[in-house]
């Protein structure tokens, strides 16, 4: 095996013209493979973005059999671009980015759908991400970066809110009128009497469910959005969930995660703050793998990935996600 030393001189002595071919991005000292195989033979190993067969290349593309003597490999790497956070401005914009309606913090953009009439490009993420829990008009602007990450509307507007399906609240605040009338004349009694209790008008509705908490957003330049999630690459179908299934996620506050289902066809009470609550059916339960703000994100499992579900909510223990089957055919999408 040729010393370390002798491959980095022979590398360093071609390297300008292993990098002035096309399709090369690097060249290093490593161990060369054989069918995808390890083996202990150090070479010189030169990184392309894309593999082609010697058929497929001019003499000049060609990397040498060896250099010097010492043999070479060719590594697939892909293209290889600086690391910017999921909480950056992105443009193009890939999938696992921050992203929200212009009134919330910050959520992941899921990823890029169409629309099963019109072939339209579409941003898949939830509602309380790009409706703002139902209180959104059609056509608001929806920011990436979301506000939480310093996105502005208008420089950083990257699309429109298109459609949403809205959330069934079992509790949330009261608007019926007569109800908070009782409610103002009940706490005005209670404090001329010196009560420390105060009334508050809610609505129950023991019998409201969903399936899903997704909306979609129409990009203003189809351009700025990719068909591919950071990290994670393009996703290859959709795959139903299993109990012990792996899957993972690219998401705007966790990053690249991963995770295990633990539990399926879930009922599930889900807390949205400001005394809202919803409940879910047919929910999939997996472990940690999410924070708050990678709601959104779209979970994969496999290789090349599918996507199992939209996750849309966790605890400390827990990740939630709609099955993703449900949430394309409810906003009549597809992959």
């Amino acid at each position: 095996m040729a010393e370390i030393a002798h491959i980095v001189l022979t590398k360093e002595i071609h390297k300008a013209a292993i990098m002035a071919k096309p399709n090369v991005v690097g060249i290093g000292a490593g161990y060369r493979r054989v069918r995808g195989k390890r083996t202990r033979e150090v070479c010189i190993v030169t990184l392309v973005t894309t593999k082609l067969p010697r058929t497929a290349l001019s003499a000049e593309a060609l990397v040498p059999r060896e250099l010097d003597g010492i043999p070479t490999d060719v590594l697939e790497v892909g293209e290889i671009r600086a690391y910017l956070t999921p909480k950056d401005r992105w443009r193009p914009a890939p999938a696992g980015v921050s992203i929200g309606h212009h009134k919330i913090t910050a959520g992941t953009l899921g990823f890029v759908v169409r629309d099963r009439v019109t072939g339209a490009r579409l941003i898949l993420s939830n509602n309380h991400v790009l409706a703002n829990s139902n209180d959104a008009q059609i056509g608001d602007p929806i920011l990436q970066p979301g506000p939480a990450d310093g996105g502005v509307t208008g420089k950083d507007t990257i699309a429109t809110l298109e459609r949403f399906q809205p959330i069934r609240y079992t509790n949330e605040p009261g608007t019926c009128n007569l109800a908070n009338v009782y409610a103002v004349i009940g706490n005005t009694l209670a404090k001329l009497f010196g009560s420390k209790h105060q009334l508050e008008a809610m609505r129950i509705d023991t019998t409201a469910t969903n399936t899903i908490d997704a909306a979609l957003a129409r990009p203003v330049n189809d351009a700025d959005v990719l068909d591919e999630i950071m990290v994670i690459g393009n996703i290859a179908g959709t795959e139903v969930a299993t109990l012990g299934m792996k899957v993972r996620k690219s998401g705007r506050t966790t990053g690249y995660t991963d995770g295990e289902v633990l539990v399926l066809d879930t009922t599930v009470d889900v807390s949205y703050g400001t005394d809202r609550v919803a409940r879910f059916e047919e929910q999939i339960v997996a472990g940690r793998m999410s924070e708050g703000g990678d709601s959104g994100s779209l979970v994969v499992t496999g290789a090349p990935p599918k996507a199992v579900g939209l996750l849309f909510a966790g605890s400390d223990q827990t990740t939630v996600m709609n099955p993703i089957q449900m949430v394309l055919d409810a906003l009549e999408v597809t992959l």
